[in-house]
């Protein structure tokens, strides 16, 4: 059994996640958990070995991907559709900028992660939002509206699968609609899958990969970065099987210096993808427990929140509607008055300012201390507003 309720002092190495002093960290996505010893003495044997030049991917990076993602999602990938890219977003941004043109329309299913709209914009392309709506506990899209839009000259739908910030597995069914419609318009598939390990114990994750009329349109990108939480040694694998759109991904990547890795990356991405099933079984268990614990917590205390437990994810998003319309000023406040600090809601689509994302991916003592600092700062906010 691993040991996530022992955790390592972040402070001191620079942590983004932990920079404001003072304050209990549920932002950002990544963990507070300690990477496994069979991980850390990977990166040891290589620092040990000497020699930090330039490097080239191992084939054994690729065979690692491939069998994880046969043994743990079904999928089975030829190694000569896989790229290495030093991180899914950096991946993204080259992607757009090489596929796409100009003022092109991207479409993203709302609320979504923040980036993705960097990703946009700072490319100069046009971001087109269509919500998720929540209904019998689970968020659904809208798939006339989807098509609706998509049919207005998108270029790229770039899918969040699974759904960050709330959580949603895509079911088959839904992943073969979006194809469908994606296919009809001549739309290309950029699907981040960097959560997709992240899930409730026992629960089935859907990939892109497996909707085979969707390959020659398709791109997939995952990582060994957010689920053993080796997110700041910068790897990720980009999926193309189009021949064609590969080599053009390829050389997009190429040209933006992002298809390189550092002299720890392949050891340590190794050791994860090869042995870290039985860590990443417990850490998901372990998270959904502390999922459970929210749940039960704001069921009791906060009347003002809703929130329901889904199926992927260690983040929880929160419907504050009833305390207030304007999270971000409610987490700024919780930030400098309750010293407690969660994601707000506007950041993953302009119909979603009255919600926060809590990340829970840390000691089941932290959560309850977060918890208790949210409450502390809901009653000063209340006589905030008062005043």
């Amino acid at each position: 059994m691993y040991n996530f309720d022992k955790l390592p002092d972040r402070t001191k190495v620079s942590s983004l996640k932990w920079m404001y002093d003072g304050c209990l960290p549920m932002w950002v996505a990544d963990m507070d958990f300690d990477t496994p010893d069979f991980i850390k003495e990977s990166i040891i044997e290589r620092v040990k070995l000497g020699a930090f030049g330039y490097t080239n991917t191992p084939k054994e990076y690729f065979i690692s991907f491939k069998n994880f993602l046969k043994r743990r999602h079904h999928v089975d990938i030829d190694i000569e559709s896989m790229i290495f890219s030093t991180g899914v977003v950096p991946a993204i941004s080259s992607i757009v900028r090489k596929l796409t043109s100009l003022h092109d329309k991207i479409m993203v299913i709302t609320p979504t992660y923040n980036i993705f709209f960097n990703s946009i914009l700072n490319n100069k392309r046009i971001p087109i939002e269509s919500d998720l709506y929540f209904e019998n506990k689970q968020y659904k899209l809208d798939f006339i509206d989807f098509e609706n839009k998509i049919k207005d000259g998108v270029k790229m739908l770039i899918l969040c699968n699974p759904q960050n910030p709330v959580g949603k597995i895509w079911s088959k069914e839904e992943l073969c609609k979006i194809a469908k419609i994606c296919l009809e318009n001549n739309v290309i598939v950029l699907s981040d899958e960097i959560h997709s390990d992240i899930v409730t114990p026992n629960k089935e994750y859907n990939s892109s990969l497996l909707i085979t009329e969707l390959k020659d349109n398709l791109i997939t990108l995952v990582s060994a970065s957010k689920c053993f939480n080796l997110a700041g040694l910068q790897g990720s694998l980009v999926i193309v099987q189009n021949e064609k759109l590969r080599a053009l991904v390829n050389r997009g990547l190429n040209t933006d210096e992002v298809a390189e890795g550092n002299a720890f990356v392949y050891n340590a991405f190794i050791s994860a993808l090869d042995g870290g099933d039985k860590w990443l079984d417990e850490m998901n268990a372990y998270v959904y427990n502390n999922k459970k614990y929210l749940k039960d917590f704001i069921d009791k205390n906060i009347k003002e929140f809703k929130y329901e437990i889904q199926d992927a994810l260690y983040l929880a998003w929160v419907d504050i509607r009833e305390l207030t319309e304007d999270a971000y000023d409610f987490c700024e406040f919780l930030k400098d008055y309750a010293k407690v600090y969660f994601s707000y809601g506007e950041e993953y689509g302009k119909s979603f300012k009255g919600f926060i994302r809590i990340n829970l991916a840390t000691s089941l003592e932290n959560v309850k201390e977060g918890l208790n600092r949210l409450l502390y700062g809901i009653e000063q906010y209340k006589l905030k507003k008062r005043s």
